[in-house]
């Protein structure tokens, strides 16, 4: 099957195909399309004139590989490409599932001759003998499942069918969410399974290898809530209280514990405040965002989409894969959904509502904050589909034709 170009992250990664001193560590959430990307990176190194000889591949949970555990093992398989002459393209994808792989990556990035790519599911890949050995020796490209531009974008390829209306479009991906291999499937419920079954491989390979949890039912709830709650304003002490409320007493260091679980496992990602006056994070309250909108409704019976965290989820998830580092805006007693650090450190602002249009108190709300901000830095209300509104320079777009257009902030 050709493959589909997931272009947000290649143009990330080109520049350093041919470094032999730079690991390529590609991180994200299982099933996110590491291992495709992988596969459209030799596409194009042979396009580039490499020679298929001097591209390496080794996918450690295949069956041919899947039983190399230890650095020994890992070592001895490599050594016999060492007889290639010239560079050679070293791909290791599930690298964690060999306990001590650093030494023997550093060893090889150190002979100068392979340029090397490794990929894992979470961030245990990046602790410990990694981060010590290689600081300055390897650069984390982290990957998302499929923004809306790039579901939207792939459906075309396959040939699966796409609405000439896209706001359609955008409601079928708020529940399905953009896990590649879901396009595939034409039931909806086979899609829910799927998911259902990413979270389990996850819990399984992921989590329950890795870290000690006493009691598997307490972190499911855990779990469960974090899903449910996604993109509500929360801190630790609001959620204690919540889970009291429905019977579950744990303790604030255990509470805390399962959140980084969470968020290394790449399920949760962590949205905090950002004070526009000092220029600094403010601590305590947050939100948590979803790598994929799918973890919510495979989990849930009610589809119905409660549009209000839901686009926000699909905003944050799209500037994430741009790049852009992102914090929820205060702006003295107002607060703006979204402020993104650009590429050049300059900052944009972002309002996210379901509609504007449904009085004009409502249009007042979501422009107040942006109004209140006095630099010249670029503003933004993105809507559902709403009709195009111009009020004090702020730009007004609608979510899915903004990013199926390809649009960047700024």
């Amino acid at each position: 099957m050709v493959l589909y170009k997931r272009e947000n992250y290649l143009k990330k990664i080109r520049g350093f195909y041919h470094d032999s001193d730079i690991i390529k560590v590609i991180t994200g959430v299982r099933r996110c399309g590491k291992s495709s990307l992988m596969k459209t990176i030799i596409e194009e190194l042979i396009e580039y004139g490499v020679s298929e000889e001097n591209i390496i591949l080794l996918d450690l949970d295949s069956k041919g590989y899947k039983s190399i555990k230890n650095p020994e093992q890992l070592e001895n398989e490599i050594e016999k490409y060492d007889c290639i002459q010239g560079t050679k393209y070293l791909f290791i994808d599930e690298i964690q599932n060999v306990g001590g792989f650093e030494e023997v990556i550093n060893a090889y990035r150190g002979e100068g001759d392979y340029s090397i790519f490794i990929t894992g599911s979470n961030s245990y890949l990046l602790s410990g003998e990694l981060i010590t050995k290689l600081t300055g020796r390897y650069i984390e490209f982290e990957m998302m499942p499929l923004s809306f531009e790039e579901y939207v974008d792939m459906k075309k390829f396959y040939g699966k069918g796409v609405s000439a209306n896209l706001t359609e479009e955008l409601d079928k991906y708020l529940n399905e969410g953009g896990f590649p291999k879901t396009i595939f499937y034409d039931n909806p419920e086979d899609k829910r399974i799927y998911i259902k079954s990413i979270i389990k491989e996850i819990f399984e390979k992921d989590i329950k290898r890795r870290v000690k949890i006493r009691n598997v039912s307490v972190f499911e709830k855990i779990q469960t809530y974090l899903i449910n709650n996604f993109g509500s304003t929360t801190s630790l002490t609001s959620m204690l209280r919540e889970l009291h409320k429905s019977g579950m007493d744990i303790k604030r260091e255990t509470l805390n514990r399962y959140i980084r679980i969470l968020m290394d496992a790449k399920i949760l990602y962590e949205c905090k405040r950002f004070d526009l006056k000092s220029k600094k994070s403010i601590h305590g309250e947050q939100k948590y965002y979803l790598s994929d909108l799918g973890f919510y409704f495979a989990t849930n019976m009610d589809n119905r989409i409660n549009y209000g965290p839901a686009l926000e989820n699909v905003v944050y998830n799209y500037a994430m894969s741009k790049g852009y580092e992102i914090s929820i805006g205060r702006i003295g007693k107002l607060e703006c959904d979204f402020i993104m650090r650009g590429h050049a450190m300059d900052y944009i602002y972002v309002q996210v509502s379901m509609t504007i249009m449904a009085s004009r108190e409502t249009e007042d709300r979501e422009y107040a904050p942006l109004e209140s901000v006095l630099d010249n830095y670029p503003k933004y209300v993105l809507t559902r589909n709403d009709m195009i509104q111009k009020r004090n320079g702020i730009v007004h777009k609608n979510i899915p034709e903004f990013m199926v257009e390809g649009e960047l902030f700024g």
